[in-house]
């Protein structure tokens, strides 16, 4: 699974705990800040690679590269997408094990802040499909993820290949990844009863959206990565 290993680095340190929306489901907190700890830890190991800003180690993600950091957080971006988008809780988790994936097939990668949000919308987007009998199509998560329609096509499509079209994810290995889950939401707040959600979706709607906002801290992701600033 995705290492992630906690340096004394005051980067590295995990957020102070919040109060959570209770319809919030509670792997969406648990794995954003699995992956804050991950990308922190790789922007180090990019650092120490040489040079003044982080270094482009693992260029096979380059697809998934934007010119700047987006402003929002992963957490809200997880948030976002949850919201939007009513994919079950399984997708999350499904999500996180294409990411796994696709590093371990891919060892050079790195998973930073330039390329995570695009990661997290397509694989997210990917799962959904894969676990949900009613689903909104590239054009709704491209949307919702602050991306186009055709970037995010061109996405789903880097993202499979690099996969070799492996998604099947077995009961088994799904449940090990919600115990590690779980492990790291002992180690964050210590509590021992609460579990992650297993629930797929098996008769939920899809609304017509008219609009979806474009919040602040989205605006910057919008402006990068949607418009050819690839690199």
């Amino acid at each position: 699974m995705l290492a992630i290993a906690v340096t004394d680095d005051g980067q590295n340190r995990l957020p102070e705990q919040s109060e959570q929306d209770p319809a919030t489901p509670r792997v969406l907190s648990i794995l954003s800040v699995v992956l804050e700890r991950l990308v922190n830890r790789n922007e180090i190991l990019s650092l120490s690679s040489g040079g003044g800003a982080p270094a482009r180690l693992g260029k096979n993600l380059d697809a998934f590269h934007g010119v700047r950091p987006p402003a929002i957080t992963i957490a809200k971006y997880l948030d976002r997408i949850y919201k939007y988008t009513n994919c079950s809780p399984a997708c999350f988790v499904v999500g996180y094990v294409y990411i796994d994936r696709l590093v371990h097939r891919h060892p050079g990668s790195l998973v930073v802040r330039l390329n995570v949000h695009r990661l997290l919308v397509t694989s997210i987007m990917v799962a959904a499909k894969i676990l949900d009998d009613v689903h909104y199509n590239n054009a709704f998560y491209a949307r919702v993820g602050g991306v186009t329609n055709a970037e995010l096509n061109r996405l789903e499509v880097e993202f499979l290949f690099m996969l070799d079209f492996e998604l099947t994810v077995t009961s088994r290995v799904f449940e090990s990844y919600c115990l590690h889950l779980e492990r790291e939401m002992i180690l964050w707040n210590g509590t021992t009863t609460l579990k992650i959600e297993r629930g797929i979706h098996t008769t939920n709607t899809i609304e017509d959206i008219a609009e979806i906002p474009i919040e602040e801290d989205m605006e910057s992701f919008s402006s990068t990565l949607s418009n050819g600033g690839l690199t």
